[in-house]
């Protein structure tokens, strides 16, 4: 298993709005459409208005290239990058 996890900072109330429709809007294709992204879960930070972070797990590290090879999440990061002010990926790796 291969996990990540992305925080967004967002500069303004408009930037989250515009950010989480483009998530609803995106999220759902994820799941139906990558049979190795097992977990794809966006989050508001508590006490953080403009601040979301998203926990991924997948399969594997393929499975995580694959999910950035596609069309549909390139499409998105590159309207994220237009909203948000810093983003942070964090990669994960279970304690055992």
């Amino acid at each position: 298993m291969f996990a990540i996890a992305v925080r967004f900072d967002l500069p303004d109330e408009g930037a989250a709005a515009a950010f989480d429709d483009l998530v609803a809007r995106t999220v759902p294709g994820i799941l139906a459409e990558e049979p190795g992204t097992l977990t794809y879960v966006p989050h508001r930070v508590e006490g953080e208005p403009l601040a979301r972070l998203f926990y991924e797990e997948y399969t594997d590290r393929d499975a995580h290239a694959a999910h950035e090879a596609r069309p549909a999440t390139a499409e998105f990061l590159r309207r994220v990058r237009e909203l948000v002010t810093s983003v942070r990926a964090e990669l994960l790796s279970p304690l055992r």
